[in-house]
């Protein structure tokens, strides 16, 4: 008898283990119109509907949804979108889709166990807003916390592309402002000194105004208190420009001489006051300031929130552009961003076979999740409000 390797309980045939194929989930998902002041994009275009409805989804969406986008009710339906008036039907759905977090009687009027997904913009929110997702059992994502599969939080990132690439092309709007503007150009004009700008803050934000800037022909001075992030953004730029620590000294010494003063700093709650009153007053008359940061308080002591009807105002006769929410002055652009981003998620969400089996599978997708069937799973959320969280790793695996 020969010897083998193998005992006779392994020899013995055995019983085949295969795979659980994962089902296909059809979403059914509603877009209703964004009813919060100055809002004006619209999370999915209708190409990307197209898609979602080849795929074999449906997309209910409220008539007049995308207009403020200049998209038509007309290219939703031809895209395959069910196109209604009914605001009630379309909170209705069990996937809703919005920028901006719903209001709570927008949230009465979703049936439990909805999906949210949304932008949640935690600096506007209030305990009642979470205590009355718990009471409906929501399952809610954010955009601002879902990853990439680089540690980056693509949503974020985007909006931020725009916000800098915009605040270069308002600046030179303000400077040819017929009333207290300066009548400078922006660029570099054979014989012409270049229009000086600050930008304070290394960033997203600070990149995209920096390449903006010099792409017009600007003389750019950069100032952040992270090497990394001025080391990157060098790279980034592939050319060599003036960046510094911020010290109180040298930032003086480039404001005073500056036409345009970017401030593109993040704070982790409220973003640091890095340019006092005092320095804003040593600036040149019709200098034009654009805080981008105003969504977290902004980096200019003399900065207060403004509108995009009213968007300026002059204090020490310099010029401050102080509106919250850049992206959505230009509606169709974000939008086209958002939905960029948001696609690939739906459609993986239903090869997965619905949210909770795409939040196993998908690292990036579970960190965006702050809801869960009513439960809180957002820590930080949890510390700043007072209200009981539970980790997300516990209740899915």
């Amino acid at each position: 008898m020969s010897l083998s390797p193998f005992t006779k309980q392994q020899l013995i045939p055995q019983e085949e283990k295969l795979e659980v194929q994962r089902h296909k989930s059809e979403l059914f998902i509603g877009i209703p119109k964004e009813t919060s002041f100055q809002e004006r994009r619209i999370c999915l275009t209708p190409d990307a509907v197209n898609s979602l409805i080849y795929h074999g989804h449906r997309v209910m969406i409220e008539s007049g949804a995308g207009e403020s986008s200049s998209y038509s009710d007309k290219e939703y339906s031809e895209a395959g979108a069910e196109v209604t008036k009914d605001t009630k039907k379309v909170y209705g759905c069990p996937i809703l889709l919005k920028v901006e977090p719903p209001t709570l009687s927008e949230i009465e009027m979703m049936n439990p166990q909805t999906i949210l997904i949304s932008a949640i913009q935690l600096k506007t929110r209030k305990a009642d807003y979470f205590q009355a997702l718990n009471k409906k059992k929501i399952t809610a994502l954010a955009f601002e916390f879902i990853k990439d599969d680089d540690g980056t939080y693509p949503a974020v990132k985007s909006l931020s592309e725009i916000a800098g690439t915009a605040s270069i092309l308002i600046a030179s709007e303000l400077m040819i402002n017929s009333q207290c503007g300066k009548g400078l150009l922006f660029g570099n004009i054979t014989g012409v000194p270049p229009t000086e700008v600050v930008i304070i803050g290394a960033g997203t934000v600070g990149e995209f105004a920096a390449k903006t800037a010099i792409g017009l022909g600007a003389s750019v001075k950069v100032f952040d208190n992270s090497i990394v992030k001025l080391r990157r953004l060098q790279n980034q730029l592939n050319q060599r420009i003036f960046t510094s620590t911020i010290q109180p000294k040298s930032l003086l010494k480039a404001l005073r001489r500056c036409d345009v003063a970017i401030g593109a700093m993040r704070g982790k709650e409220r973003c640091p006051i890095i340019v006092n009153e005092t320095m804003v007053e040593n600036m040149k008359k019709g200098a034009v300031i654009v805080d981008v940061s105003i969504d977290t308080g902004g980096c200019f002591e003399t900065s207060e929130v403004t509108s995009h009807q009213n968007p300026t105002f002059v204090k020490h006769d310099v010029i401050h552009y102080c509106v919250p929410n850049i992206p959505s002055r230009y509606s169709k652009t974000a939008s086209l961003s958002i939905s960029n981003i948001l696609t690939p998620y739906l459609l993986q969400i239903a090869e997965d076979g619905g949210i909770e089996s795409a939040i196993r599978c998908n690292y990036g997708l579970k960190n965006g999740v702050y809801f869960y069937h009513g439960i809180l799973t957002n820590k930080a959320i949890g510390e700043w409000f007072g209200l009981s969280n539970s980790d997300i790793n516990l209740i899915v695996f």
